[in-house]
């Protein structure tokens, strides 16, 4: 038994039920584990959650990071933010709403807080940026950081594999819908640039 697999049931039922409606045992059962020994391999439910958040948290910083690595103009890195954003929630819908909705479950979510606000600058930082060079004339540059992020976040909603456009275009559409809310024309990245991402392994095959 590896934790990627306790963890993929973890997350599995975190997602169908929540947190607080998930035990112990019936984690355990999911994998074939009884209680006691569940706990040698994760050390309890809320260490397990607090695990899950933190590699998700990760997986999104360092991959966030590459798209971007390297690039200096504002509105590029901002199309590489926003692809890569709708790419990880499309792949890892489960893990991306667990750790956004259930980081409220944690005794302390303070280290996870702070993860979440490293990633969540990188989209304040570029928007900044190009409002200091003139590429993007939002009236409140806060909320159209939230309403770009949150576009992207519900993506892992309603996506899937064989749908109707395949993920490549999916991410063109939204960095076209962020450039609009922005107030910038230009459409910064051709498809054979998008960032993509990789699953995390608390979201398992598919």
């Amino acid at each position: 038994m590896e934790l990627g697999q306790v963890q993929q049931a973890a997350v599995a039922c975190f997602a169908r039920q929540g947190y607080a409606a998930t035990g112990i045992r019936e984690l355990g059962a999911a994998v074939g584990l009884n209680s006691a020994t569940l706990y040698h391999y994760v050390g309890g439910k809320q260490e397990l959650l607090l695990g899950i958040i933190r590699d998700c948290l990760q997986a999104m910083l360092d991959g966030a990071g590459q798209a971007i690595a390297g690039a200096q103009d504002p509105q590029r890195r901002l199309a590489a933010l926003v692809a890569f954003h709708v790419s990880f929630t499309a792949i890892n819908p489960l893990t991306a709403q667990v750790a956004t909705g259930e980081m409220r479950a944690l005794s302390d979510p303070s280290e996870m807080q702070q993860l979440r606000d490293h990633y969540e600058a990188l989209f304040a930082q570029a928007l900044a940026d190009g409002e200091r060079a003139g590429v993007f004339t939002a009236p409140d540059p806060g909320l159209a950081r939230l309403a770009i992020m949150e576009m992207g976040t519900g993506v892992g909603r309603w996506y899937h594999s064989d749908g109707r456009l395949p993920l490549a275009q999916v991410q063109l559409h939204f960095i076209a819908m962020a450039m609009r809310i922005l107030g910038a024309d230009e459409h910064p990245l051709a498809e054979h640039e998008l960032p993509t991402a990789h699953r995390v392994a608390s979201e398992g095959e598919r």
